[in-house]
């Protein structure tokens, strides 16, 4: 038998106080064992071999890592936020509301100009998978690190070509969640810096750095 067919036949197992024991569970299906420190190695392991087993799957051959700021929004978000401040300075009643509207109209003036970032990352991550995945091939697939901003920009080029791409999200308190163009069965999640950083580089034939991150 499988160890999934062994798994469900001792799900099923007749309840008495000793099939309930933790001991008494296999040890591949009991996540309170593996979450031990003493199986750090074994969830170092799994860490690594999950991606790269998917990404195998997928015939993914080689990878472009795009890097970037996550607080770039696209033009038409960065130009609904200067609307948005020139709208709350105008309706300023006295200078210190003009103070901290005119405060808030400058940066998004910024944020306008810094937009066209976005659109240059959007751009590289179509033409590269238009280039790279022609004919069922999986070369120059983009990675990012799935998060908003220029990462959701690449990603985001690579669906606008119809194309798959890879996120490599990370758990920690604030992290955000994937953005929406990750092709799904690409789109992984981390405990370990090394492990993600690791399979940033492993098919990755490039790295592009946008401004920011």
């Amino acid at each position: 038998p499988t160890a999934r067919q062994d798994a469900q036949r001792s799900a099923e197992h007749r309840q008495t106080p000793q099939t309930r024991a933790p001991s008494y569970r296999l040890a591949y299906t009991d996540t309170e064992f593996l979450m031990r420190e003493d199986l750090r190695p074994v969830r170092l392991q799994l860490e690594l071999l999950k991606p790269e087993l998917v990404l195998q799957e997928q015939n993914i051959e080689s990878t472009i890592v795009v890097f970037g700021s996550a607080r770039l929004p696209p033009p038409d978000l960065a130009q609904q936020t200067l609307a948005a401040a020139e709208k709350a300075l105008a309706s300023a009643r006295n200078s210190e509301e003009r103070a901290a509207a005119e405060r808030e109209q400058a940066a998004a003036r910024r944020m306008v100009a810094n937009s066209e970032y976005y659109t240059q990352a959007r751009r590289f991550g179509r033409l590269v998978s238009e280039i790279g995945q022609t004919d069922g091939e999986r070369k120059f697939v983009i990675v990012t690190g799935g998060g908003p901003g220029i990462m959701e920009a690449a990603n985001r080029g690579a669906d606008d070509a119809g194309a798959m791409s890879v996120g490599l999200n990370i758990v920690l308190p604030m992290e955000q969640l994937p953005n929406p163009y990750i092709t799904p069965d690409l789109c992984f999640q981390f405990h370990y810096f090394a492990l993600r950083k690791m399979h940033f580089l492993m098919r990755a034939c490039a790295l592009v750095i946008f401004p920011g991150g």
